[in-house]
């Protein structure tokens, strides 16, 4: 059983929901991710998502985007971030790690290469925004030789015939991205959202998880309800961007992140916030 399948067990079993932040490795420096990584599970994290700069991440709105050039900037690349998640590894062997980005770093590496590399630094799961399920075979054979999941993303968008197709070349969980557009957009619609995931559920038995315009413990509570994760992406990211620009030190972009995770880990936990 993966880290990631693993994890999704215990929360059920616990009568809880995953929660999972969205980071850009090496944003807002290149110092702060490890760091920030573990602090995010001492916040509450049960799953990192850690982002893959790349200079075009078309499904991002503009908060993630300016991370992904802030992190360009400071050279972070595919090996750089598994460099980091092997460094994460060092003090923490069982939080899930999740790489997302896009087909090009890793088509450049190579599938095998790839697959190996992220295996031995400690990487469970990749998630490719831009490699649809047709097209996903021989990546998906690397990845699951190495025991890797591939997440997939389902839209609200997707034809109903199309989801089973996806869901049948997924692992580890699927993400369900709650808003059309890009992310950081848009107002949450959860009676929409639960439609939508019971049709998914009609095909897989896959946990479900949410990202996508959650931005607060209120929004991260209502998708509780309804899902079995939520993901964390452009509220967290902003949050790290203003204390940089504030020139904020290490410790304290960090505790404005935290403080973040911490308020939506009770909002879907159904504590005060």
């Amino acid at each position: 059983m993966s880290r990631i399948a693993e994890r999704f067990q215990q929360l059920a079993e616990q009568g809880r929901k995953a929660l999972i932040p969205y980071v850009v490795a090496g944003d807002p420096g290149v110092a702060i991710t490890v760091p920030l990584m573990h602090a995010l599970v001492e916040a509450g994290a049960d799953v990192i998502e850690l982002g893959v700069p790349f200079s075009d991440p078309m499904s991002e709105g503009p908060t993630i985007q300016l991370a992904h050039e802030r992190a360009l900037a400071n050279k972070v690349r595919l090996r750089d971030v598994l460099d980091m998640v092997r460094e994460f590894r060092a003090r923490d062997g069982d939080t899930p790690v999740l790489l997302m980005g896009y087909a090009n770093p890793v088509e450049r590496m190579g599938h095998a290469a790839f697959a190996d590399a992220a295996t031995g630094a400690g990487v469970d799961a990749l998630l490719t925004v831009d490699i649809p399920p047709e097209e996903v075979a021989a990546v998906n054979a690397e990845l699951h030789r190495v025991g890797m999941d591939n997440i997939f993303l389902i839209a609200p968008t997707t034809p109903s015939e199309r989801i089973g197709l996806i869901t049948a070349q997924a692992s580890g969980f699927i993400y369900y991205v709650a808003l059309k557009g890009v992310t950081g957009a848009g107002h949450l619609d959860i009676a929409d959202v639960s439609a939508h995931l019971a049709r998914i559920r009609e095909t897989t038995d896959l946990p479900l998880a949410v990202g996508f315009g959650i931005k607060d413990a209120a929004s991260a509570r209502a998708v509780a309800d309804v899902a079995d994760g939520v993901v964390v992406g452009s509220a967290l990211v902003q949050r790290l961007a203003e204390s940089a620009g504030r020139q904020d030190d290490e410790a304290q972009t960090i505790a404005h992140a935290v403080e973040l995770l911490a308020q939506i880990r009770r909002g879907i936990d159904g504590a005060p916030s």
